[in-house]
């Protein structure tokens, strides 16, 4: 026992150490950049004969966390197509603490749908996260209670006929009243929960479409799921069915999730690289 706690802690150090040589010079860049607080004299006279300290070891894992979701936001490309670094952050720490429960594939897809963003929008992406490239971007609607060509208003109550917001985890597909469609399980408790319940389920739909936009401002409503495209409905269901994670964000103060969990998320991205 006493061999393996040796081993433990010189594997630690061991991490510990190529953490600090791969993001000590990322955040030596970030003090570099930041202007000096106080006129140089004074600085000078207050730190002379001071040691220079190094950022603690949480401060660099919380910097090189930051450092690789920024990189795979900007390798992705998706700021261009309207997606913010905000959402995709959020999406992203969902993701990895689902991963680190075991909840999800080995797809390595992450489905993201911005209800904050008007219908007439492009506002779903399909993200491959393991080839750095996204799948789809694509319109989807949302529940007709939830609003007009933007949702405001969420519910995990049944007949409420609006969108919940949340992470959810796909499953199978089946054959229903609007044929192919995908089966998401709500795993935010008092969000999404009720999803299986209320039929909410990612289906084709003829009112996700341009004409219907440019007929009527807008696209068409669900009665809560997450509607998309006729001539995209088989291909995208086909990518995202079989535990993968899909993210729906929206203008709600009062949404929260366990699955949130920055340090969570930073242990298990920056593990799975070490």
């Amino acid at each position: 026992m006493e061999t393996q706690s040796v081993v433990r802690r010189q594997r630690k150090k061991l991490r510990t150490r190529r953490m600090v040589r791969r993001v000590l010079p990322f955040v030596a860049s970030l003090f570099l950049a930041t202007p000096l607080a106080a006129p140089v004299a004074k600085t000078q006279a207050a730190t002379a004969g001071a040691e220079t300290r190094l950022p603690s070891p949480e401060a660099m894992k919380t910097a090189l966390f930051s450092q690789r979701l920024h990189d795979l936001y900007r390798d992705l490309g998706v700021e261009q197509q309207g997606l913010r670094y905000e959402v995709f952050e959020r999406a992203m720490t969902g993701y990895l603490n689902l991963e680190n429960e075991g909840k999800l594939s080995d797809k390595q897809l992450l489905t993201v749908v911005d209800f904050s963003l008007p219908s007439t929008q492009k506002r779903l992406w399909v993200l491959d996260l393991a080839q750095r490239q996204v799948k789809f971007h694509t319109l989807v609607a949302h529940g007709h209670n939830s609003g007009e060509n933007i949702a405001t208003n969420f519910s995990n109550e049944n007949e409420s006929n609006m969108s919940s917001l949340g992470f959810y985890v796909t499953q199978g597909e089946y054959q229903g009243k609007h044929g192919r469609s995908l089966k998401l399980q709500g795993v935010d408790e008092g969000f999404n929960t009720n999803a299986m319940m209320r039929s909410v389920v990612m289906h084709g739909a003829e009112y996700v479409s341009e004409d219907f936009i440019r007929q009527y401002g807008r696209l068409g409503r669900s009665l809560g799921c997450p509607a998309i495209p006729m001539d995209q409905k088989d291909e995208i269901i086909e990518a995202v069915e079989g535990r993968t994670c899909l993210f729906l964000n929206g203008p709600n103060d009062h949404y929260s999730s366990k699955y949130l969990n920055q340090d969570v998320a930073m242990n298990t991205l920056l593990s799975a690289s070490s």
